[in-house]
């Protein structure tokens, strides 16, 4: 497995499947054309891009590149790298058809093919020392969960760090470590 920088933005939860078995860090998927509706999606990117950046992973088709351009677009500030499948012909295994372009998608490709893209844009961690890492135990002491109040003090730290309100616990921690680190987390909550 890889070490990424930032998260890696795929298209469709195959997509995601995919690199969970390749790389060690964050995927956010985009439900496909759902993040043009989703603003909690939108705002999750725009969150990891300004704290580690985000490496945008689509197919090659027309819908990959308009995803990846509308991406690109609602992140005003923060790094956007982009990592280009080429043009594989064919169809994935789980479909019965080829896709409207005759592409096989990310979930389709080789796991060589997904590591080539992945250096050749950058988002191979380039070795610094990782960040101090928070644990639920951490969320716990820190009264974010498991308690009377639990919900209204995550709410604040959600609001303070411009995440969406309904996102869990676990994806709280998730975005913590892949963005802040552990004494910025403490000094964001007044520990």
């Amino acid at each position: 497995m890889i070490r990424i920088k930032g998260a890696i933005v795929v298209e469709g939860k195959y997509d995601k499947i995919k690199l969970g078995g390749i790389v060690d860090g964050t995927v956010i998927t985009t439900d496909g054309f759902g993040v043009f509706r989703s603003e909690e999606k939108r705002a999750l990117i725009r969150r990891y891009a300004e704290n580690g950046g985000i490496t945008v992973l689509t197919d090659s088709d027309a819908a990959g590149f308009k995803i990846r351009g509308y991406i690109k677009g609602i992140v005003p500030r923060g790094e956007v790298r982009c990592a280009y499948i080429p043009d594989i012909y064919g169809k994935e295994r789980r479909k019965r058809r080829p896709s409207a372009e005759g592409k096989i998608g990310v979930e389709g490709v080789c796991s060589e093919v997904i590591i080539k893209a992945l250096y050749d844009a950058g988002a191979v961690d380039d070795g610094r020392p990782p960040l101090k890492k928070i644990t639920r135990a951490d969320l716990f002491d820190d009264g974010l969960f498991g308690r009377r109040d639990s919900s209204e003090k995550r709410a604040g730290l959600l609001k303070k760090l411009g995440l969406p309100e309904r996102l869990s616990t676990s994806g709280l921690l998730d975005v913590l470590n892949a963005t802040v680190g552990y004494d910025a987390y403490k000094e964001l909550i007044g520990g």
